[in-house]
């Protein structure tokens, strides 16, 4: 299976997808701030890898050298978190990893720096593995609501370049394969980054699982023809009322999936809840760069100077939504209630 992100003893490998599909090259972080700076340049993206970069990122900040060299422990692991918490501001994971990794440090920073370093080493290894368990779990009961020779469509990546494990949706659509319920993967190509396009694509080439490439605006006449059965996306934030946020261009699948009475799922990780904001209106949208929408790679598309808007992610309103798959089960409205349920049952999202 593909891997995003690698542990090595004193490094952590991160597999580069700004280069993907052209080149595969692996990117050595000895430093907190290196793997920061992946997750802010999308070297690595996807809610669950960017929340297992970071736990990874701050299990190297108390092996550097300042960590040691620091008048305090304490304060030096606070600026790295601070550091590591301005990354991306859209994904709940990030936040969620980076307060895992600072309970546990406050729980051993009595023990001396060596036990400090063992300790959160573990923890992010511990939030890896867990993440690969959660993506097999979200795999088994999302292909359970598969129909049979289905053609899904499917937005953005959410496979293993965006994961621990086999991804979030994508795990879905794996699982459902291999059970032999998959006719065809639709693959949005999600401008500006493309991610669809560059590493979905490329992931289902390497699972020989048949898909066909389309662009963002064919999704409707797709629909209009009666060639989507399923749609399965990911998610990056959902509010304790059902309210996801995922990349732009997931609500306006919404939209067109209600309107053609196609079921629109989302699977994400118990993690991926925020249980501390109410609605979607409450979900910060990261806006980025102008180049990725005026440029591909060094090819201009757009004249010089023209005014951009591009934010990354917008909100789908619970409403539009058949269930959302979790490795503790499917989801279903009122989701205020079954997401208050779960958490509660010990789901491992971030609360207030």
């Amino acid at each position: 299976m593909v891997e995003a992100i690698r542990w090595e003893e004193g490094v952590v490998q991160i597999l580069d997808q700004l280069v993907l599909p052209r080149e595969v090259v692996w990117v050595p972080c000895r430093r907190s701030d290196e793997v920061a700076d992946c997750i802010t340049t999308m070297k690595i993206r996807g809610a669950p890898a960017i929340g297992v970069a970071a736990a990874m990122g701050l299990a190297l900040a108390v092996r550097q050298e300042e960590a040691e060299s620091a008048a305090s422990l304490e304060d030096y692991f606070a600026a790295a978190c601070d550091h590591m918490s301005r990354t991306r501001p859209t994904a709940v994971n990030l936040t969620w990893a980076i307060a895992r990794m600072q309970d546990r440090f406050r729980q051993v920073q009595a023990e001396g720096l060596p036990r400090v370093r063992e300790a959160l080493t573990r923890e992010a290894l511990d939030v890896a593995r867990e993440d690969f368990e959660t993506c097999a779990a979200m795999g088994r009961n999302g292909a359970d609501v598969v129909p049979e020779k289905a053609r899904i469509l499917t937005h953005c990546n959410t496979g293993s370049l965006a994961t621990g494990g086999a991804g979030t949706a994508l795990a879905v659509v794996r699982e459902a394969a291999s059970r032999g319920l998959v006719e065809i993967v639709y693959v949005d190509e999600t401008r500006p980054y493309l991610q669809g396009a560059r590493l979905t694509a490329w992931e289902l080439a390497q699972d020989g699982i048949p898909q066909r490439l389309i662009a963002d605006n064919m999704a409707a006449f797709l629909m209009a023809r009666g060639q989507v059965d399923f749609i399965v996306v990911g998610a990056d934030r959902i509010a304790s009322n059902g309210d996801v946020a995922n990349k732009i261009g997931t609500y306006g699948l919404a939209v067109l999936a209600r309107h053609h009475r196609v079921p629109f799922y989302i699977a994400a990780p118990l993690s991926t809840v925020d249980m501390a904001i109410a609605s979607g209106a409450e979900i910060p949208i990261e806006e980025r760069a102008a180049r990725e929408l005026t440029h591909i790679g060094d090819i201009q598309l757009a004249p010089e100077g023209v005014d951009v808007w591009n934010p990354a992610f917008d909100v789908t309103p619970a409403d539009f939504i058949a269930g959302i798959i979790t490795e503790k089960g499917i989801l279903r409205t009122p989701y205020w209630k079954s997401i208050a349920d779960t958490m509660g049952s010990g789901g491992g999202g971030r609360r207030r």
